[in-house]
């Protein structure tokens, strides 16, 4: 891919169109790498540097292009000098162990990298992604996850209703429900999360068998940022518990 393809690569519409998405800065660079040795799709990666990086030691294709292209390729104030170009995974098989997050209609990229990364933290999750929602391959997406995008499967436009032909235990976090340290929250496999400010229509609610579930806190504060209680849900789903 040409430099003048990979820069509009910014752009949603380009990033299905073209099927690739950028990566910038040498952390995600080398997490990346990490990830191609066991997923050959990411091993089909092409990186794009300054001469600072002409040594950079990759198993991609590398072409050395001058700052003023590096400036088209970075989204940050101060190009890293390395970016990679990097194919859009293909959907994966659901594994039977496999829990999900499903966030409807979810607006801040910095909060779904966020949440990528405490996926990718926890491990066995995959997240499932409502239309209308912001893109995890955007770039700032990309960043906030800290290389968790390369590990945790997605899936984009997934109606909320078909959550009921695909799980059996699907739980939310509401501020009346029983505890999320309940024996009851151990046994979800789907947590859903609704979007920052308006939270899931009930209409569409009406349609699935949701359980409540609650996060105890201060009653000064009305509310968690939607990344901290996904953090909060996912920690008490996956933290033993003392027989």
């Amino acid at each position: 891919m040409k430099v003048d393809d990979a820069k509009k690569l910014h752009q949603k519409k380009y990033r299905q169109e073209l099927g690739h998405f950028l990566v910038e800065g040498e952390h995600l660079i080398l997490e990346l790498q990490k990830a191609a040795l066991t997923n050959p799709a990411l091993q089909k990666s092409r990186l794009f540097v300054t001469e600072r990086h002409a040594n950079w030691q990759s198993p991609f294709h590398i072409t050395v292009i001058g700052e003023k292209q590096m400036a088209q390729l970075s989204d940050t104030k101060t190009p890293q000098g390395i970016v990679a170009v990097v194919p859009l995974p293909q959907p994966t098989s659901q594994q039977a162990d496999e829990r999900a997050v499903y966030l409807y209609e979810i607006q801040d990229p910095g909060n779904l990298g966020t949440i990528l990364r405490t996926l990718g933290w926890f491990g066995n999750f995959r997240c499932l992604i409502s239309p209308n929602a912001t893109d995890p391959w955007s770039p700032k997406a990309v960043r906030s996850s800290m290389g968790a995008i390369f590990h945790v499967p997605v899936e984009l436009d997934v109606p909320l209703q078909s959550l009921a032909n695909r799980y059996q235990n699907i739980a939310s976090l509401d501020m009346h429900g029983e505890p999320v340290y309940s024996a009851a929250f151990k046994r979800s496999d789907c947590l859903i999360f609704g979007n920052e400010a308006r939270g899931i229509p009930a209409d569409l609610q009406s349609h699935l068998t949701i359980k409540p579930f609650t996060i105890h806190g201060s009653p000064v504060i009305e509310s968690l940022n939607l990344a901290s209680a996904v953090n909060i849900g996912i920690y008490e789903l996956t933290r033993p518990t003392n027989n």
